[in-house]
């Protein structure tokens, strides 16, 4: 059967991978993860490619939907810790069942596709770096991936992601090699040059669906679940009322620096590739591999082996954050033991999704399926899955029967119901310009 709440809150020393005194997650912890895991291979292509094809113009959409992210996620990582179940379990209770078989399952494919295309990304990367077979290169990363994931402690892995995010600084150090416009950059970050062509509203949409998706929310209210299953002192904070400030306030600082460090590096992916591949003539990038491969020639060898390595720290933190995401949502959906806390034995279930997601993304790279092909769709699915969830979610963190006396203040309601409307529009944008 499985576990309560309340009971996986207490935990055993048998039911865990970690001792029950380890101190995890202090301040940054699941936003930082999230928002770094947000800059993904396939993120880092959808940037380069905005970069070469647009120029500085399309940096001011970074600061728009900053706040946004902050918002949406801040409300999933609420859900969390509030209800001490993810988002997929709260569906599953105050929903018909048909709304979360159908959301997690349409979750499910778009994080399979996303897995396959990052670990592709990532085999080329390497590929690049030291030469040899890129699909072996793609084999190892899932395997090395699912193995950590598994069987290394929980504490010790969580601290693993933590210093990954340190990865991404390899994409912010790139632009100190490279001659950056700085007064162009920063004209175009408050004075956005807005175009209602079919190429620049799919760019706008394309940026808007990376940098906000359906997986990151499942993975931050989750992470928010762990934490109260692995630390005895803590409960969900419909039975702990008292907790309820600092855990708002550690929340909302987590949440908020990740976030940002997110949608800063993604800015500095756009103003690297403006700076060298579009002022040079090359707009035509489609993953980020190319984008690597691009720079070399331009901006020299230490730009792409930076760019090159941070394509391979980024997929490492992304991978297990889409697998995870995507068995945290099956686990909650039908009633699995869940949680990266918890021993092999006891979650095989859990466990063997994680797996499976992982191996059928290491497949789709063995397959005739063509990964830019693969990728609009994983795009496509995210950019529809994520307007119903975040309208559950918004309905949900105000209802009393789930939130209890911790539904949302007004702030966060109006900036959560704005970011569900920009995904709206942003969906109707994608469909609009399909095809154009």
């Amino acid at each position: 059967m499985p576990q309560s709440p309340t009971t996986a809150a207490a935990g055993t020393p048998a039911s865990v991978k970690q001792p029950e005194t380890s101190k995890l997650l202090k301040i940054l912890g699941p936003g930082l993860i999230t928002g770094a895991s947000d800059d993904d291979p396939s993120g880092i292509a959808t940037y380069s490619q905005v970069g070469a094809q647009f120029g500085y113009g399309m940096g001011w959409v970074m600061l728009f939907s900053w706040p946004l992210m902050c918002a949406i996620q801040e409300i999933s990582a609420r859900i969390g810790r509030v209800t001490g179940q993810g988002i997929a379990g709260n569906l599953k209770k105050h929903y018909p069942a048909s709304v979360g078989v159908s959301i997690v399952s349409l979750l499910v494919i778009a994080n399979i596709i996303n897995i396959g295309a990052d670990l592709g990304a990532m085999g080329a990367a390497l590929k690049l770096i030291v030469g040899g077979p890129a699909l072996l290169y793609v084999a190892l990363f899932g395997l090395v991936t699912v193995l950590l994931e598994v069987y290394s402690r929980y504490s010790r892995y969580v601290s693993v992601l933590k210093w990954m995010t340190l990865s991404l600084f390899a994409y912010v150090g790139i632009v100190f090699v490279v001659k950056v416009p700085w007064a162009t950059v920063g004209y175009n970050l408050v004075v956005p040059h807005i175009k209602f062509d079919a190429p620049y509203i799919t760019a706008v949409v394309a940026i808007l669906g990376t940098t906000i998706s359906p997986y990151l929310f499942f993975w931050q209210a989750g992470e928010e679940v762990e934490q109260v299953r692995e630390d005895a002192d803590k409960q969900p904070l419909k039975g702990a009322p008292d907790q309820a400030k600092p855990e708002f306030n550690r929340i909302r600082i987590d949440t908020y620096i990740g976030m940002a460090l997110s949608n800063a590096v993604a800015l500095f992916i756009i103003i690297t590739t403006a700076a060298t591949l579009n002022a040079h003539g090359v707009t035509d990038i489609q993953t980020s591999s190319q984008a690597a491969e691009a720079l070399r020639p331009i901006a020299g060898p230490l730009a792409f082996f930076i760019f090159a390595l941070g394509i391979i720290g980024t997929g490492l933190l992304a991978l297990p954050v889409l697998a995870g995401s995507s068995a945290y949502a099956l686990g909650e959906t039908f009633g699995w033991n869940v949680g990266l806390a918890r021993k092999p034995g006891l979650a095989k279930a859990f466990y063997g999704s994680i797996a499976v997601a992982t191996l059928i993304g290491v497949g789709l790279n063995f397959s005739p399926i063509d990964p830019i092909k693969a990728l609009f769709w994983s795009a496509v699915i995210n950019g529809v899955v994520a307007v119903p969830v975040m309208g559950i979610m918004m309905l949900l963190s105000s209802k009393p029967a789930a939130m209890g006396d911790f539904q949302l203040h007004i702030g966060l309601k109006v900036v959560g119901w704005l970011a569900t409307a920009v995904m709206g529009i942003a969906a109707i944008g994608l469909f609009a310009t399909w095809g154009s």
